[in-house]
């Protein structure tokens, strides 16, 4: 295997698919990146076993072969190289010998053949739809996924896919995010369901980051594929049920509450200081013309603020974790925020007024 290429070229894509790997492998081969030259493309793969990310880049390649070599020095080198510098690659019997300039190294090389391929069938359905609208999709609703919960099929997204439209769920049993974009005319076919880990669901918002061209989603038994220009990613599928979310969402609130969204945030951020640094909960008071927010913790320390807002229903104190409710107003796109809730013992339902298919439910907590 040898071939040429320039250091501008190779070093984003080289950096997106190695963020795929993990630091701690149990298995050396999967501490490295398999490179792949056949005619003039540059193949480049990573994975831990659950996603894999592929590269594919033109080079000048004089010699078709394979291997695989250790992701974070090779990521490394060439970062430490000068601007646009060429880089010459050559594999000689078990060493990968890089060159450039006057600097020469020789990286340990494993068989190509040992890499092991994340398994994918044939795909079921296929969708494309802008980057951004689908990076917007993940923003807006990853922050609810729940972190390493028994209930493992919490621990990813949602993503339901049918009637022209995709939606995008999570939830980790206290708060629920939920969002979708209409792709066409709606359709009479069912919609299609798969659970995505939390790893493929961050790798899906790491690689749409740079990228504003439509995608292609294609949905498998057991995986989920996102191609976009030089790049595939796979990401395999939580195996289980995800809970039914529309009967969690309170669609009986009467009482509704608009306020500005950079007021109310500032004074929780403010009222937080004081609370419980366990169970994070602040007391919400809604009144004629007004919200009072109040906490205090262990330390005998208290905090409490009024801020005006548009409500005229009855007095109503509901307890929350101020941590799910500065949550949503951090991706909250417009200037105001729409709270409705029925009593002091229902779940809030929390919209955002500038994006219209997006809602968000926190559940009460016992002060």
């Amino acid at each position: 295997m040898k071939f040429s290429i320039n250091r501008e070229t190779l070093l984003k894509p080289l950096q997106q698919v190695a963020g795929v790997i993990e630091r701690r492998q149990t298995l050396p081969i999967l501490s490295n990146i398999l490179l792949r030259v056949e005619g003039s493309r540059l193949s480049m793969t990573g994975t831990d076993l659950e996603v894999e990310m592929v590269g594919q880049l033109n080079a000048a390649v004089d010699l078709d072969g394979e291997v695989t070599v250790p992701a974070r020095k090779f990521v490394d080198i060439c970062r430490e190289l000068p601007d646009n510098a060429e880089i010459d690659i050559t594999l000689k019997a078990d060493r990968l010998e890089i060159r450039s300039g006057r600097f020469r190294s020789n990286l340990s090389t494993l068989p190509a053949s040992d890499f092991p391929a994340v398994e994918t069938a044939s795909a079921d359905s296929e969708v494309a739809i802008q980057a951004e609208v689908m990076k917007q999709l993940l923003d807006l609703t990853a922050f609810a996924m729940a972190q390493q919960d028994v209930r493992y099929f919490l621990n990813g997204m949602l993503v339901e896919q049918g009637s022209g439209a995709i939606r995008c769920v999570a939830t980790d049993g206290h708060r629920l995010a939920l969002n979708d974009h209409q792709l066409g005319e709606r359709t009479d076919e069912p919609a299609s369901q798969v659970i995505v880990p939390r790893k493929g669901v961050l790798e899906l918002q790491r690689l749409l980051n740079d990228c504003d061209e439509d995608v292609s989603l294609a949905f498998g038994a057991n995986h989920l594929r996102l191609s976009t220009g030089p790049f595939q990613l796979t990401t395999k599928l939580v195996d289980g049920r995800f809970p039914d979310y529309e009967r969690v969402i309170p669609r009986n609130g009467d009482k509704q509450i608009v306020a500005n969204k950079q007021d109310l945030r500032r004074a929780l951020n403010r009222t937080a200081i004081l609370s419980n640094e366990k169970f994070r909960g602040i007391r919400v008071s809604f009144s004629e013309g007004l919200i009072t927010l109040s906490t205090n913790n262990p330390e005998q320390e208290d905090a409490e603020e009024t801020l005006p807002v548009d409500y005229a229903g009855t007095p109503l104190e509901i307890g929350f974790n101020v941590g799910y409710l500065l949550d949503v107003l951090n991706v909250i796109r417009g200037e105001t925020v729409k709270i409705t809730v029925f009593d002091g013992n229902s779940s809030a339902l929390i919209e955002d007024p500038a994006v219209e298919n997006a809602l968000y439910v926190i559940m009460p907590m016992k002060l």
